[in-house]
């Protein structure tokens, strides 16, 4: 403190004694205060400030692992690892080397965050939190800076909370901690992600307040080697896009507290949802909440919750009316890929539209039955049939294509592709590298022409279905899935 006055004093006097033989100060002055206000902004002590959990915090943020659906496997590892920090004493007895970090890895949106928050919960400890992109400055020795306040802050949230640990939580950590030698500042990154290795090898089991590190990417190949491997970031945890089974938990939590209709069957929305990640089947549930409220519903309805659906795919329902013309063919070539794609796997129609949302007039939404990972040829082939349906369901009703198809062309397309280098064309095995060109474009060729005739046979003979249901499509804008099969079932053609 009088350290501080001592040298403003001084440098007070230097200014008025320039100033007094007639120099120019300004300058002077100008990077004075820049400089002034880099260090109070960035550099000095207590500068930085990041997300903490404590008592004042705990009321609105207290996560605990139930509150998590899904990720029963990362769950279950996840609290194998934190024993490490509860029962120290017998950690001690047996010799085991406690862990330091933990590093969860998975897409975004998939709840890494939470975890991080119901361990600090699970282990009674305070919770700090920070983001990669916080380390990162343009000054050498800034960001290095901010990590030794990382830890202190802990540190010192710990000891007035009166708990003997501490989660430390760094989102985004690619950024903090990706390789060394790729980035133009490259002795900025370097001291930063050097004091983060510095300050993890200086934590001890036998420190007062223990610290556990919980970092979180979705880039695991940019990390360092030095920062993963064991006695810094000693456990992986994948975190990873919730099953069926999974999505359904997620959406019982996010739903308890709101009012369901009678119709309401989630576990038909979780089936519909594959590939949504925690967040995204979050917001599907506050979407449907949003719903009912403009229709001053009391509540929730399926109705509301297969529109949230859409609308976190596609978007908000946009304004833009088509001609009456337009509006027949968009609903000629939604009919023809729904019906198709009921030919070619009963069930899988979630429901069609011709209401325009994001960048399309109109589409279908389709839901596998099962979570799938691994393709056979007939499933691929199947795709490409429902790609292709759209454009030849227009050629079939009104005698040509619409450029409204090209990008089922280019689906299609990309679906060909996997076949022949999944081995599973009249090629046999290939290497994508070595075949020709003009070799590839012809079989891709070939796999669409098979298939296109398949779909062309099968749009002609259920030609009236079709109108039927584009008379329909077009009245109210979109039409269930289950709606949609009832009136396949009533064409005796399609049993």
């Amino acid at each position: 403190m009088y350290k501080a006055e001592i040298v403003i004093g001084i440098a007070a006097g230097v200014i008025i004694f320039l100033l007094y033989q007639g120099l120019n100060m300004l300058p002077i002055l100008f990077m004075l205060g820049l400089a002034a206000a880099i260090y109070y902004t960035n550099v000095r002590p207590g500068g930085k400030s990041f997300a903490v959990y404590n008592r004042q915090t705990a009321a609105q943020h207290l996560v605990n692992f139930d509150d998590i659906g899904g990720q029963e496997v990362a769950k279950k590892e996840l609290q194998e690892a934190l024993e490490f920090i509860k029962d120290t004493e017998r950690i001690k007895s047996l010799g085991i080397r406690p862990l330091k970090g933990i590093l969860l890895s998975g897409p975004p949106g998939t709840g890494k965050t939470l975890l991080a928050k119901a361990a600090a919960q699970y282990t009674n400890s305070v919770f700090v939190a920070a983001s990669g992109s916080e380390f990162v400055e343009m000054y050498v020795g800034v960001g290095a800076q901010r990590v030794r306040q990382l830890f202190n802050q802990a540190r010192e949230l710990a000891a007035q909370e009166r708990k003997n640990s501490a989660v430390i939580f760094i989102d985004e950590i690619e950024v903090l901690g990706g390789k060394r030698g790729q980035s133009t500042s490259h002795l900025e990154y370097e001291q930063t992600l050097n004091e983060l290795l510095v300050q993890m090898d200086g934590m001890s089991i036998d420190d007062e307040i223990r610290i556990l590190v919980i970092g979180a990417t979705n880039r695991l190949d940019m990390l360092d080697p030095a920062l993963v491997r064991p006695g810094r970031f000693d456990r992986q945890v994948r975190v990873d896009l919730p099953d069926k089974h999974g999505r359904l938990k997620i959406l019982e939590l996010h739903t308890r507290n709101k009012p369901l209709a009678a119709d309401v069957d989630l576990e038909e929305i979780a089936i519909d949802t594959f590939g949504f990640s925690g967040a995204h089947l979050e917001s599907v549930a506050n979407e449907a909440a949003i719903l009912a409220l403009r229709e001053n519903a009391q509540e929730i309805t399926m109705q509301h919750l297969r529109q949230a659906v859409d609308k976190v795919i596609m978007g908000e329902k946009l304004d833009r009316l088509p001609s009456t013309d337009e509006k027949y063919r968009i609903a000629v070539h939604e009919t023809g890929h729904a019906i198709v794609s009921e030919f070619v796997k009963p069930g899988s129609v979630a429901s069609i539209n011709v209401a325009a949302r994001g960048n399309a007039l109109g589409y279908v939404r389709q839901s596998p039955q099962d979570d799938m990972y691994l393709y056979t040829v007939d499933y691929l082939k199947g795709q490409i049939a429902v790609a292709l349906a759209g454009a030849i369901a227009e050629e079939v009703v009104l005698d040509n294509r619409s450029t409204g198809a090209a990008n089922d062309f280019s689906q299609a397309a990309d679906l060909a592709k996997r076949i022949i280098f999944g081995g599973m064309s009249e090629l046999g095995i290939v290497s994508p590298e070595d075949l020709p060109r003009g070799l590839l474009h012809q079989t891709i060729t070939t796999i669409l022409q098979e298939v296109e005739r398949d779909v062309r046979r099968i749009i002609t003979e259920h030609r009236p279905l079709l109108l039927a249901v584009v008379e329909i499509l077009i009245e109210r804008e979109t039409i269930a899935g289950p709606e949609l099969r009832q009136i396949l079932r009533m064409d005796t053609r399609c049993a």
